[in-house]
């Protein structure tokens, strides 16, 4: 039974309500006022409207707080939950700050209005407790970011990874749809701590079996987890800069909390036991650990041989997934604080190295590593932000990148020790760290040792906007890993 009246269901939505009404907001100054403007006069005008909407929803997220239970406790306001809500939001002002120095999109409000709709999506997946009400806020945030790949109509690239990214989520929102339907069969709860009080006296059936496995096949296509990974690269390289930021960041942080969340609370019960061997473990944690070791090797190795920067980002995000599929299994025993750090923290990194792109490639372009050859010369601000982001997603200290691999592979290692399945992901892990720094440093040879090549020395100017959001966001990224506690101790 809902008790819950509309006053307090408007109080703890605060967030969406701000985010949805910032939207609407966008749309009709657009309608109104901006369309006998130039095109860069709307997109300045749209991307302030969505900064300030963005920063009252940041500010309503703070406010409202761990508030528990809401709506008959269909959402649930806990620590996770109030802490995605704000990474996602400070995620999403980071890819509007790239927008800002990016290519101009041609219908500049709704692009921005399509970010706050996905960050809306974002915002109710972090405190979705109901299957239901999980499945619509995530169809909500795919939708959106659908629309948001396939934005850019000049690219025929970007049509394609449009329609890959939507057939690939379309086959996942199947498999994620059977799988409830099945848990809800043989619970009969759609609530997830109805469900884990009911699976509590339930043994691991095989029909319970297939409904996991369906669930985390779907999650390994949200998440770009090996072998479900191959609408990444091409979405990744073909969806305007933006939009691959919000993929990269918001979209990844948001996910993970929520199949946190429903893994955890809700199928605790049938995760089995990571401290065993991988064929003794039994439950999800099996499957999430064979998830882990795919995409360590594959998104490793295949980042090796990449010649386009972001399809060297897309590979190398799946090697991340791995490791945050290593912090999913250790949760338990060790936590959530650990996790959300490292995907907050790749997150600010990822983004940042996608709004280094989006000015280069507003200025001449910059779809092959080579073509960030004498950055240094060009523009040393942007040469410093990348390097200081890149060196994080490679996990060097002091950065943040470092302790939030040290905090991932410190929990796998406790939860299952060095014998366990996990424990010899977590060893994997470590060792393919050094094939992930190399392709990192090939990066940053490029930005910082080889010269300009013929034709491209003139020197870069970048967007007031979007070199105060990179400076933020490397400021943020070096702050945090000098002081993870901030982040880690909110759990």
């Amino acid at each position: 039974m809902i008790n819950s009246s509309y006053a307090q269901l408007a109080y703890a939505f605060q967030p969406e309500i701000i985010l949805v009404d910032g939207a609407v907001v966008v749309l009709a100054y657009d309608l109104i006022f901006g369309r006998r403007r130039a095109l860069a006069a709307r997109l300045t005008a749209s991307l302030v409207l969505g900064a300030l909407t963005l920063i009252g929803a940041l500010f309503a997220s703070i406010t409202v707080g761990a508030v528990g239970g809401v709506y008959g406790n269909q959402f649930v306001l806990d620590e996770l939950a109030v802490a995605s809500r704000a990474g996602v939001l400070v995620l999403a002002l980071i890819t509007l700050g790239v927008a800002a120095g990016a290519k101009r999109p041609r219908n500049p409000a709704e692009y921005v209005a399509l970010i706050l709709f996905g960050t809306t999506g974002f915002t109710l997946m972090s405190a979705a407790n109901h299957l239901l009400v999980a499945f619509a806020a995530l169809e909500l945030a795919s939708l959106s970011l659908y629309v948001l790949v396939g934005f850019d109509k000049d690219r025929r690239e970007s049509a394609e990874a449009a329609l890959k990214y939507f057939l690939f989520g379309g086959m996942a929102t199947a498999f994620l749809l059977f799988g409830f339907s099945l848990i809800y069969g043989v619970t009969g709860e759609l609530e997830l701590s109805r469900i884990a009080a009911a699976l509590a006296h339930t043994e691991l059936s095989p029909l319970l079996m297939i409904a996991l496995v369906m669930v985390l096949v779907a999650f390994g296509f949200k998440a770009a987890a090996a072998p479900f990974h191959l609408w990444a690269p091409d979405a990744y390289e073909g969806a305007p800069t933006p939009s691959a930021a919000l993929i990269a960041s918001a979209s990844k942080l948001a996910g993970f909390t929520l199949f946190l969340r429903l893994l955890w609370p809700g199928l605790g019960g049938m995760a089995g036991n990571p401290a065993h061997a991988l064929g003794q473990a039994g439950g999800w944690v099996t499957l999430v650990a064979l998830l882990a070791g795919a995409s360590l090797l594959l998104g490793n190795l295949a980042a090796l041989a990449q010649t386009s920067l972001r399809r060297l980002l897309a590979y190398s995000a799946i090697a991340h997934t791995g490791v945050m599929l290593l912090g999913v299994a250790a949760a338990d025993a060790a936590g959530f604080g650990g996790l959300f750090y490292y995907i907050l923290t790749y997150g600010v990194a990822t983004a940042g190295v996608f709004g280094v792109i989006a000015v280069l490639e507003g200025q001449g372009g910059c779809q092959k590593i080579t073509d960030l050859a004498g950055l240094y010369r060009r523009s040393p601000l942007l040469a410093g932000c990348l390097t200081v982001f890149v060196l994080s997603l490679a996990g060097i200290p002091p950065l943040a990148g470092f302790f939030g691999k040290f905090s991932v592979f410190v929990a796998a290692l406790q939860a299952g020790g060095v014998a366990s399945s996990i424990g010899a992901l977590t060893l994997l892990a470590i060792a393919l760290s050094a094939v992930a720094l190399y392709y990192y440093l090939a990066v940053l040879k490029q930005a910082l040792v080889a010269g300009p090549v013929s034709g491209a020395e003139a020197s870069v100017r970048v967007p007031l906007a979007t070199a105060l959001t990179l400076l933020l966001a490397a400021a943020g990224t070096l702050g945090l890993g000098l002081f993870p506690a901030l982040v880690i101790n909110q759990f």
